[in-house]
């Protein structure tokens, strides 16, 4: 069993949609506890429209109590009141390993995170997650550092264990000049490059909520973190290589196989 917290894609291509796709993939059952809802298609977001914290909270009250997961994921949380909801949950007693998708701005450029919850994921959410999965952009607002080299990938892993405890995956995939997409995973202990090749010619958006859904359902099925995330690393890859083609559109292909 394994729970996704984000925003609902009108397009199918990212958050709920994505994640539910992913697990679905993997063999794991999906639930979700919808943040937002969006009217998007794969040209945009034209417009968002937040759930209340109150009806978050009871979309987390009843998976608990009948389907209580065993690895959770965060997506799109867009404000400040949604994130302080779900961090107070995770607060509140047991709860399952946490992997925080800090998603800010859509592929397409629109704001998908209201400036002033950025403090909120700092202060509140990061203490109580297991793993955090920032892209190039994400970090540096997360940390104030501007990433353009591993070695930059490699400082802000650190640094984001350093300030608020949690593992870090720092995903380079948009790092120019290197032929593969490289990421960097540290846990204050260990810290691991994955690399796989790059896939060129293919325009797509839903790979960050992807990965950070493969990591969650793999943990659901019993893995250790560092081995979801190495087998998340290669099933966003071949997510991405086995993409289809949807009314014109690249959409990526979580059901891919051998």
């Amino acid at each position: 069993m394994a729970l996704t917290i984000a925003g609902s894609d009108s397009g199918g291509g990212a958050g709920v949609q994505a994640d539910l796709k992913t697990f679905a993939a993997l063999g794991v059952h999906g639930t979700s506890a919808i943040t937002c809802v969006t009217a998007q298609n794969p040209r945009g977001v034209r417009a968002i429209q937040a759930c209340r914290p109150a009806i978050v909270r009871a979309q987390l009250e009843a998976l608990f109590e009948a389907l209580p997961p065993r690895a959770a994921k965060t997506g799109m949380l867009f404000n400040a009141g949604i994130i302080r909801e779900v961090a107070a949950w995770w607060g509140s007693g047991w709860r399952p390993p946490l992997i925080v998708d800090p998603v800010m701005v859509a592929s397409s450029g629109a704001r998908l995170l209201q400036p002033a919850a950025v403090r909120a994921i700092q202060d509140d959410l990061l203490p109580q997650a297991t793993l955090v999965t920032p892209n190039l952009d994400e970090a540096a607002i997360l940390t104030g550092r501007r990433l353009e080299s591993v070695e930059d990938l490699r400082w802000v892993a650190r640094e984001i264990h350093g300030r608020w405890g949690c593992a870090a995956l720092v995903k380079g995939g948009h790092l120019r000049g290197l032929r593969e997409a490289v990421d960097i995973f540290y846990d204050g202990r260990d810290e691991w490059l994955l690399a796989a090749p790059r896939v060129n010619g293919i325009s797509t958006h839903g790979t960050g909520c992807t990965y950070s859904a493969a990591i969650a359902g793999y943990l659901a099925r019993g893995l250790a973190l560092r081995a979801a995330v190495g087998k998340a690393k290669d099933h966003v890859s071949r997510t991405i290589a086995g993409s289809y083609r949807a009314a014109g559109h690249d959409v990526l292909n979580p059901f891919w196989h051998d």
